[in-house]
């Protein structure tokens, strides 16, 4: 008997989407049982009065709070350890993480060494970890990293200059509170990069070979939103119905990867950041259009659907291939993302290396065609 549906499971978190949903932080905490309140956040995102609103709202519980901010784009292994210590210096019993894919990705690490007693390097890989963090609060203030609902971390290992990835259930948080206004102060760029990484989110997801029912409904329905509401975003920041559609496209997306996984565009940011700290958004934009040609094949019934999505009308595989790179090029073009690697300091030299890092990556097990170094290395130099 063929078998129609291959098993699969898909974890979400509670999530609260909409305007307004930042300030329910306090309650939330106090229903999860918080007493003193790790929280943390970055200095982007204090100065633009998101970290200040959702303190209020921890106040107005009466609950305490231990502020923690140092994170970086790409955050650290030693900040997430730091930010463990001051969890246990300062007797926390829950974390409340406010801004993009940074802060949020070191507040997952920083509940999971709490409560397993290890270094957050320990964990890197898929199911890695034994014993559940403490309750999770997370605000994202961008619309891309999609860290919010997602069962990932990504954090720099600073000695091996490589991004780990750590995937496990017990890294969703207990609530998402997803809140478009939060995003209406996002410059041009940073819109940009994080809507490009939801793109990318979405496109991976698509095309994974751990696709299924539910993960496709969502991916396609990001791209549509990413495609027609990114560049109004960009254009008129304070645009609530195009900043409210993208952080709908960006939840979306992350609902499909987080349980779908990704695929070598991720893998292949992932060794560029690690390597040489450059911004994961503005890398998987430039990344998209060559891994997307390379996989076609692989997969092109899945790459029409995401082409239709885009809006490309083409009736062959073959067509629909050369549109669709032509689509995501001009999109990066329309967005401000149409660099290459050699813009951002990539050299030849530097690309068997990336290649070697790229291909350790756990994004690349769901990648629709088969890739090694050689493949990584030939894609890398064609996006130089």
């Amino acid at each position: 008997m063929a078998h129609v549906f291959d098993l699969r499971k898909f974890v979400a978190p509670e999530s609260v989407f909409g305007e307004g949903a930042a300030a329910l932080a306090g309650q939330y905490a106090r229903n999860l049982g918080a007493g003193k309140v790790l929280l943390v956040s970055d200095p982007g995102v204090r100065d633009a009065g998101w970290t200040g609103l959702v303190r209020e709202s921890l106040d107005e519980e009466g609950l305490d709070v231990s502020l923690y901010l140092n994170v970086s784009p790409n955050p650290r292994d030693h900040q997430v350890m730091q930010g463990a210590e001051q969890y246990d210096r300062d007797g926390c019993d829950c974390i409340v993480a406010v801004g993009g894919g940074s802060p949020m990705d070191l507040a997952k690490g920083v509940g999971i060494v709490h409560s397993n007693r290890r270094h957050i390097l320990e964990f890197e890989g898929a199911d890695r970890v034994d014993r559940p963090a403490p309750p999770l609060i997370c605000v994202p203030t961008t619309a891309g990293s999609s860290a919010d609902v997602s069962q990932f971390a990504i954090i720099t290992d600073t000695a091996r200059k490589v991004k780990i990835a750590i995937v496990s259930k017990t890294l969703v948080a207990d609530a998402a509170l997803i809140d478009p206004l939060t995003t209406v102060t996002m410059g041009p760029e940073l819109t940009a990069e994080t809507g490009m990484d939801a793109l990318s989110h979405a496109m991976e997801a698509f095309a994974s070979n751990a696709n299924g029912p539910l993960t496709d409904l969502l991916a396609l329905d990001a791209m549509r939103l990413v495609r027609a509401n990114l560049p109004r975003a960009i254009a008129a920041p304070e645009d609530l119905e195009a900043r409210g559609n993208m952080m709908l496209g960006s939840m979306e997306a992350g609902l499909a990867f987080s349980n779908a996984i990704l695929g070598a565009v991720h893998a292949m940011a992932h060794s560029l950041g690690g390597y040489m700290d450059l911004p994961h958004g503005l890398c998987n934009a430039i990344l998209l259009p060559h891994v997307v040609d390379r996989n076609f094949q692989s997969a092109p019934e899945r790459y029409m659907k995401a082409a239709e999505a885009l809006g490309v009308s083409a009736r062959t595989p073959a067509a629909a291939r050369a549109e669709l790179m032509r689509t995501l090029q001009d999109l990066n073009r329309e967005v401000g993302m149409d660099k290459s690697l050699a813009e951002l300091g990539v050299t030849r030299e530097s690309l068997r290396a990336l290649a070697e890092k790229a291909v350790q990556d756990p994004c690349l097990t769901t990648n629709p065609a088969e890739l090694g170094v050689e493949d990584i290395e030939a894609i890398y130099e064609r996006a130089l």
